[in-house]
């Protein structure tokens, strides 16, 4: 089953506005037990996202513990161009990512993953077609999937991938699932129809590896 960020988000999600102070932030994120919040508009539109990074500019730039006109190291200047900004910041709106990076929940969890990494973030505004937050996702969401139960798994194998996605005869594919790791046994008719049950089990929602005992009456494959 291909699992969907709707199905791994938080919806009922902690904002502020724009016009949220610096201390009120901070304790938003404290007694939430988060590690950033998202800035809304009055209609929901999500305007950025201030999070515990954000707030802690202001003590990197204190001039007690560093001589005037300190400047951060290349690699967090180039990964945070804004810093010197956020350090001067008394309000959201001056402290806040902007624009914040955001999904649609009706993608998967695999591109959120994706996304997340790719923006050095831990959490994504889930938006709709408008703008509007409908929800939140984060690492700690998306771990979750791997908490599915073996038997969970193997039938997602069984009836998704074997059954559904390969229009073959798998009637000889064995499908064992320990701790997450799935071993595919048996045979099939062709080597490349093996490659594509090994490839789409990976893609199974709570798979930690594969294991490819397959074999196959027919070796299709072309060298490159």
């Amino acid at each position: 089953m291909r699992m969907t960020v709707a199905d791994v988000m938080t919806e009922k999600v902690v904002t502020i506005t724009a016009a949220t102070p610096f201390k009120d932030i901070a304790e938003t994120l404290i007694s939430s037990g988060i590690s950033a919040v998202p800035v809304t508009d009055d209609d929901d539109h999500v305007l950025g996202m201030v999070s515990e990074a954000d707030l802690l500019r202001k003590e990197e730039f204190r001039e007690q513990f560093h001589r005037e006109g300190y400047r951060p190291p290349l690699r967090a200047r180039m990964r945070h161009p804004d810093s010197r900004r956020k350090a001067g910041g008394d309000i959201a709106a001056e402290l806040m990512t902007r624009p914040a990076v955001s999904i649609s929940a009706k993608a998967s969890a695999i591109e959120a993953a994706r996304i997340m990494d790719a923006h050095d973030v831990k959490r994504l505004a889930v938006v709709d077609y408008n703008g509007r937050l409908v929800g939140v996702v984060s690492r700690r969401d998306l771990v979750k999937l791997f908490l599915r139960s073996d038997e969970e798994i193997a039938a997602d194998v069984r009836d998704d991938i074997l059954d559904r996605t390969l229009w073959v005869n798998t009637d000889g594919v064995r499908v064992d699932v320990r701790q997450g790791v799935v071993t595919l046994s048996g045979w099939i008719e062709r080597r490349s129809e093996a490659a594509i049950a090994v490839r789409m089990t990976h893609r199974v929602n709570g798979v930690v590896d594969v294991v490819d005992q397959l074999d196959w009456r027919q070796d299709d494959h072309v060298p490159a």
